[in-house]
């Protein structure tokens, strides 16, 4: 049995197997660290590597190819995720602010290389590793509203010029570790990348626009095409003297200028994230040597150096750009936070250099614990001054003024008034007339207007399941049982109602797909069948909606709590952004319903930094002032500013003079990886005595 079990662990079916199950069980339990996914696979690997287990060997062929895959697959990733149409706004200044980020990190690695006694091209390999950054804190940035502010817009655009450069650099110095490079043979080095790259960009972007979304219109198909083109431009770089990834990077670039946003750009960025990164990941904990990283400890002068100068570097360039722009100091700091993380391009040039042999392990343990600690700091940094920027503690911000995400004065109301269309997935009778009623409760408010919504009751079935139970006609009878149903909910509580049953194999992207089909401007879900075990495995059902969705979702936990009673409505707001204001207009709406509109009311609470003086809180008052409607129902909206910390606390302890609160989350990808954003709703929403809605941004 022992031979039998040895011999399994070396099949390439074995491997995959194992690395297969490292990913499945690892992330979550590395989630409940707060660490993300990536650092969970890097340990993962440490622990089943030649140091650890001895389960997995880094030089065996199955894992090699499979890491190969996903360094350039996230490289591509990064390429298809990079924002063209911001980055041409502010080319200028992005390009100014990218060659600027580029030279001092340049400059920074090769300084530290020769204070060490590297040699030329591991310490051109320093500098490249030093230029590259991922914008990891940009998700944060959107779930404020304030990606719009040109300092943002500046340093996302940036990445393209500085992986580029970074790149390129690290193909001079792979082709100088392999021999004597002559000027001539330098040009012509050059001169074939420049080559290269036009025809990846140009080419690739011309076939695209002719045969891709002209005449390609099934999208496996174009999933297909888009592997191909990664396949074959990483291939025409080492063709062309450049590493793959390069081809990668500059494939993703010419890609997402032709693909367009839908499922097949999704199942694109899905299997990469999904599969080969991760395998990336754990092939770079298998090549961490114990041994290795106690030198790296052991040498703490080298491993400090490098993360003083990777945060230096991008200190000075934004300090220096912020004040050749005009920027104020919490747009630097915002420009510094977002060119602060170093993970996707600077952990596959490392990677390279190490397996060229240019960068020993002592490097790469190094660069390790500056991405850990780089990836950590930014976003923290991100939050930090995105507040500042949007709260009336910047000195530069007229206090009278109102944000640019707000709405004019008057603009509840106007919401609260048009009807709306909402699909109400039906599955649960225990929670189908609650969901029905609170969704008719949303769809018109006001009834000033004399018009309605239409609600939109959705039976979906999923074939293969009923198939394998027997009985997929009988699931598509009791799932027409249930519109019928819901019908008639519909004309008891005198709303339109318009049912809709689909056919699909995948539950959550069928509701998605219904809702964009039907026009919906809200998908209103129950929070479903808790299964813990489920849930830690494949994911949680309503993560895969809230990811998936064109529109807003709102999620429902009435508990036993009648939809009819829920007239004290708590509504905690963490900013002044448009999402803030749709967890406001939910509000409005239900009180608009209300048939008890004398007891009925609201309560906008707004927990601030205890930095916050009296003028901070009297103009966040006065902002939120403007939110509330002109009409008698202003009259029963009252505003609770609460100094924090302590918001979990607050929250909970108000729910119990409310009947309902209502929260938000943000759930959002991060350059191609499944970083979550920062999320308290989950948690909290268990902890609450009443019942909860949770409304969620669709994934952007």
């Amino acid at each position: 049995m022992g031979a039998t079990l040895s011999h399994l662990m070396h099949h390439p079916l074995g491997i995959f197997a194992l690395l297969v199950a490292i990913i499945v069980v690892v992330p979550p339990l590395i989630r409940r660290l707060g660490l993300p996914d990536l650092v969970g696979l890097l340990i993962a690997g440490l622990a089943a590597g030649p140091h650890g287990l001895h389960w997995l060997e880094a030089d065996g062929e199955t894992i090699r190819l499979l890491s190969d895959i996903g360094a350039i697959y996230l490289l591509f990733i990064v390429g298809l995720e990079i924002d063209l149409e911001e980055f041409n706004r502010v080319k200028r200044r992005s390009a100014s602010f990218g060659i600027l980020v580029f030279l001092l990190g340049v400059g920074t690695g090769v300084g530290i290389g020769q204070l060490f006694g590297f040699g030329l091209v591991p310490s051109l390999l320093l500098g490249a590793l030093m230029a590259t950054h991922t914008p990891l804190g940009y998700p944060i940035v959107r779930s404020y509203g304030a990606q719009r502010d040109e300092s943002v817009i500046v340093s996302v655009g940036s990445t393209i010029l500085t992986d580029i450069s970074a790149l390129v650099l690290l193909a001079v110095a792979l082709g100088l570790g392999k021999g004597s490079l002559t000027p001539m043979g330098l040009v012509s080095l050059l001169t074939s990348i420049l080559a290269f790259a036009a025809v990846v960009i140009f080419g690739i972007r011309a076939v695209g626009k002719r045969l891709w979304i002209r005449t390609i219109t099934d999208e496996n198909r174009v999933f297909l095409a888009v592997l191909l083109v990664l396949f074959v431009a990483s291939l025409g770089a080492e063709l062309a003297g450049v590493e793959k990834i390069v081809g990668a990077f500059l494939a993703g670039l010419a890609v997402n200028s032709v693909l367009p946003e839908g499922k097949a750009k999704e199942l694109v960025i899905f299997v990469g994230g999904a599969l080969f990164i991760p395998i990336f990941f754990i092939h770079l904990g298998l090549l961490l040597d114990v041994n290795s990283l106690g030198a790296s400890i052991s040498n703490f002068e080298f491993t400090a150096l490098m993360l003083v100068g990777a945060l230096g570097c991008k200190g000075a360039a934004s300090l220096i750009a912020g004040r050749l722009f005009g920027y104020n100091g919490n747009q630097i700091l915002m420009m510094w936070s977002l060119a602060m993380p170093k993970v996707a391009a600077t952990l596959a040039t490392a990677f390279v250099g190490y397996q060229a042999g240019l960068l020993d392990a002592v490097v790469l343990n190094s660069v390790l614990a500056v991405m850990v600690v780089t990836a950590t700091l930014g976003p923290v940094l991100t939050t930090r001054s995105v507040t500042r920027l949007v709260s009336p503690s910047d000195p530069n911000r007229n206090p009278t003024a109102p944000l640019p995400t707000n709405a004019d004065a008057g603009g509840s109301s106007d919401v609260v008034q048009r009807p709306l269309s909402i699909v109400v997935p039906v599955a649960n009778p225990a929670t189908e007339q609650g969901l029905l009623s609170i969704a008719s409760k949303l769809l018109t408010g006001s009834n000033a207007t004399g018009s309605s919504g239409t609600l939109i009751p959705l039976a979906l079935v999923c074939p293969s399941v009923e198939e394998a139970r027997g009985g997929l006609n009988r699931a598509i009878a009791a799932a027409r049982a249930r519109l019928s149903q819901a019908a008639q909910i519909g004309q008891d509580l005198e709303v339109t109602t318009h049912g809709v049953l689909r056919l699909d194999e995948d539950i959550a992207g069928g509701m998605s797909r219904s809702a964009l089909e039907q026009g919906a401007d809200l998908l209103v879900i129950g929070t479903g069948r808790p299964d813990k075990l489920r849930n830690w495995l494949f994911g949680d059902l309503v993560d895969g909606v809230c990811r998936t969705a064109h529109c807003p979702v709102v999620v429902v936990n009435l508990g036993d709590q009648a939809p009819e009673q829920l007239g004290r409505v708590l509504v905690p707001i963490k900013d002044l952004s448009a999402s803030a204001r749709e967890q406001f207009e939910l509000a409005l709406r239900l009180m608009a319903s209300c048939p008890e509109r004398q007891t009925a009311h609201i309560t906008l609470l707004h927990i601030h930094d205890p930095r916050f003086g009296r003028q901070d809180r009297a103009w966040m008052e006065q902002e939120l002032n403007r939110w509330i409607p002109q009409s008698t129902m202003g009259q029963s909206i009252r505003i609770e500013l609460v100094r924090g910390p302590g918001i979990d606390q607050t929250i909970q302890r108000l729910s119990w003079e409310h009947d309902l609160v209502i929260l938000r989350s943000q759930r959002r990808r991060v350059a191609g990886l499944r970083i979550p954003a920062s999320d308290r709703t989950s948690s909290l929403i268990n902890q609450l005595p009443c019942p909860s809605m949770v409304i969620s941004e669709p994934l952007l």
